[in-house]
């Protein structure tokens, strides 16, 4: 695939550079701020986008705000976030639109090579790519209305493994359980939160994850 990276780590900006090259990616442009992603991606739309979150100037959400602009003008460029932490206002700014061709990683899971190219390419496919963590800490909800308080042990891990961007088949593999279970699952958790059945996992991720955010 085409990808353009935008990083202001230098070390890890080349990292990335040589492991996608590695990897048989064509590297269109590695730059260190938003401005410059903006220009690089006008120069030569790529397939992927990779972006820090918070990048000069100001070191605040430049990353971000030039990734959901991308979105917006670009449906068809996927777009890989990374962040040092979960930010959940961050995570649903950039989620919440459409689940369709975006991740939101931790940028300790880059170090996971394996993890980090799967999400690479889920994105390009047009489907989600969301950190375990990010997930977690969107369901951490205490208030006794909570509708999530109603699901069971199994419930939760197959939503959460949902809300990851996860396919019904993957879910299946990552829980060692059957096809049939999974969406047995999938239906009694959407019938709880009060969701619409959907077609096509990452519009179900997007339901999920505006429901979380609400």
């Amino acid at each position: 695939m085409r990808v353009i990276l935008a990083e202001d780590s230098t070390l890890l900006r080349e990292g990335l550079v040589r492991l996608l090259a590695e990897e048989g990616h064509e590297v269109l442009a590695a730059v260190g701020d938003a401005d410059a992603l903006l220009h690089a991606v006008e120069r030569d739309v790529p397939d992927v986008v990779v972006t820090d979150i918070r990048m000069p100037p100001d070191h605040t959400d430049g990353g971000l705000r030039a990734a959901v602009r991308i979105r917006e003008e670009r449906p068809d460029v996927g777009v890989l976030v990374l962040s040092q932490y979960v930010e959940r206002n961050y995570a649903a700014q950039l989620l919440t639109s459409s689940a369709e061709r975006v991740g939101y990683l931790l940028k300790d899971r880059v170090a996971q090579v394996e993890e980090f190219l799967d999400a690479l390419e889920r994105v390009h496919a047009g489907g989600a790519a969301i950190d375990p963590e990010v997930v977690r800490q969107l369901l951490i909800r205490t208030t006794h209305s909570d509708p999530l308080t109603r699901l069971t042990p199994r419930e939760r891990t197959v939503l959460e493994a949902l809300a990851e961007g996860h396919t019904n088949a993957a879910i299946a593999e990552k829980l060692h359980i059957s096809l049939s279970a999974v969406e047995k699952n999938l239906n009694a958790i959407f019938d709880k939160l009060g969701l619409s059945r959907t077609t096509g996992y990452s519009r179900r991720v997007l339901a999920v994850l505006r429901y979380l955010e609400s």
